[in-house]
């Protein structure tokens, strides 16, 4: 099967880009492979280093990044996040589609780069929602909670600004319908590698 493009799912923090991603890979393990990216925040509770994110200092971050080692980085709420080229070449490697969970940032980057990669935003159905679900992930403080919410409106205003970043969206209200919908536009891009092969 020819799939020649990664998967880049990105929006704001909250919108349920990491549940989508891991409902598609747990359907399809064949198929998809989460590109585990690095991250110089600390481990939420329950999150594993070298499965949830490679976790690691500043220091190292910026050296590796320096030294080319990264398809894309960035610094969110003040911390560092990235996909290493490394962590791409081990899904390829699989003979699976790598899935990329960055926000806006990165999806910058991939364009950039000209990666083939299939872009798709999760939006959430209202700023309410997203401060709702945000606050019911009870990660946060309230600072940490505000700093989210005013990414997420920079993040939705890339919807308006830069159009030509994202191929598709989708809009989480329904947790299952976005996943289906994530799943179709997924198929759809498959389809057309394969007819271009």
């Amino acid at each position: 099967m020819s799939h020649p493009r990664i998967f880049v799912v990105c929006g704001p923090s909250g919108v349920g880009k990491g549940t989508i991603i891991a409902r598609l890979v747990h359907r399809f393990p064949h198929l998809f492979a989460h590109s585990v990216s690095h991250t110089t925040r600390p481990p939420r509770a329950g999150e594993r280093d070298g499965v949830d994110y490679h976790f690691t200092t500043v220091e190292e971050m910026q050296r590796q990044v320096a030294a080319g080692k990264f398809v894309e980085h960035a610094i969110v709420h003040g911390n560092w996040y990235g996909t290493s080229l490394a962590a791409l070449e081990q899904v390829r490697r699989s003979g699976r589609i790598g899935v990329l969970d960055i926000d806006v940032q990165g999806a910058r980057s991939v364009r950039a780069a000209n990666l083939p990669a299939l872009v798709v935003f999760i939006a959430p159905p209202s700023v309410e929602e997203l401060e709702r679900r945000l606050r019911g992930r009870g990660t946060e403080d309230e600072a940490a909670v505000r700093k989210r919410l005013q990414t997420a409106a920079a993040e939705m205003e890339a919807l308006r600004s830069e159009p030509h970043l994202f191929d598709a969206v989708v809009i989480n209200e329904d947790l299952e319908e976005a996943v289906t919908q994530v799943q179709r536009l997924l198929q759809e891009d498959i389809e057309a590698a394969q007819r271009l092969s």
